[in-house]
């Protein structure tokens, strides 16, 4: 319907798409602010604990722009900005989000779940790239993915029973107006931008003469992340790093297994990974290779240390920004 109501605009001029595009990542960063404190105050009078809240529901809002940018592209068929966005947006995640976490307030590891969680974004990204090396994802092999988002899930709400103070009770259901209209309008804002998004995304791709996978895996993968670095900047404020790796891990691993697979069935069954001139699709042989690296990069040293230290955030950095001109001037 969306598409079909756009149709009818006329195609802005350069200088307007670049202000649509903006306009869509401010209604994503901000329908996603309002979704995840609506969200949270449902939490609070239903009487679910907010670790379980933090663990699942906001990973999981905070990881939708992601899916819907991903989903609205597949359906107009632009493979490219769909599959780009998906493995770029956990590429910046870990490249430059984490980076930051780590390079400006190194941490020492004291929870084992981080560690764990860690190994399962790692194996998620690595069983993507198997998957798509044939060129394509077929719903079967979709479903895989998704057994692995079912397993992380259940063992977040395991940590959460475990972890969960017994003496909370629920909340008085305050403001309920309010909060109801910032559900209503958030899940709204972020569909309106995600829509901004692939749609300016695309042409301004065309009017600069960039390739449609260097918008996709730069601004908006970016920008489709800015949730994650918006949680990030205000935990480093707070001096709670742990709280930013938490939150970027597990938005990781629910990008990598949720929103290619639920692709698949958005394109009826199978979806097509874009090659650029090669054997292989770019996201077996580039994508996949240089996320799978950042995230070893991140976790391994960490496991013999217990902490992360500021030297792999900064090369953390220097490898993303070396992935992105890689794109820009290679492929």
């Amino acid at each position: 319907m969306t598409d079909l109501l756009l149709s009818f605009l006329p195609v802005p001029s350069p200088w307007g798409a670049l202000l649509l595009f903006c306009a869509g990542l401010v209604l994503i960063i901000k329908g996603g602010d309002w979704f995840v404190d609506a969200a949270t105050w449902i939490a609070g009078v239903t009487g679910i604990p907010k670790f379980i809240v933090g663990a699942t529901i906001v990973s999981l809002a905070t990881t939708l722009p992601e899916l819907l940018v991903s989903c609205i592209a597949t359906a107009g068929g632009n493979n490219e900005i769909a599959v780009g966005n998906a493995v770029g947006s956990v590429t910046a995640n870990v490249g430059l989000i984490m980076a930051i976490s780590i390079a400006i307030l190194p941490m020492v590891m004291k929870d084992r779940d981080i560690i764990v969680k860690g190994f399962i974004m790692m194996g998620a990204t690595a069983l993507l790239g198997a998957l798509c090396i044939n060129g394509s994802m077929t719903a079967w092999e979709g479903l895989l993915l998704l057994c692995v988002l079912a397993v992380f899930t259940v063992m977040n709400v395991r940590a959460a029973k475990e972890h969960m103070d017994t003496a909370a009770g629920r909340e008085p259901a305050t403001h309920v107006p309010t909060n109801l209209l910032k559900f209503i309008v958030g899940a709204a804002a972020i569909v309106a931008g995600a829509q901004l998004l692939v749609d300016n995304g695309t042409l301004l791709a065309k009017e600069l003469g960039v390739s449609e996978k260097l918008i996709a895996v730069t601004m908006v993968a970016i920008g489709t992340s800015l949730p994650e670095l918006v949680t990030t900047v205000s935990a480093l404020i707070k001096k709670e790093p742990g709280m930013s790796l938490g939150n970027i891990v597990g938005a990781n691993i629910i990008d990598m297994t949720l929103i290619l697979p639920v692709c698949s069935f958005v394109s009826g069954g199978r979806l097509t990974v874009p090659k650029t001139g090669a054997a292989l699709p770019s996201l077996v042989t580039l994508d996949v290779p240089v996320t799978f690296g950042l995230m070893a990069l991140a976790i391994l040293p960490t496991l013999y240390g217990k902490k992360f230290r500021r030297w792999q955030g900064v090369l953390m950095g220097a490898l993303y920004i070396g992935y992105v001109l890689t794109i820009a001037f290679v492929l």
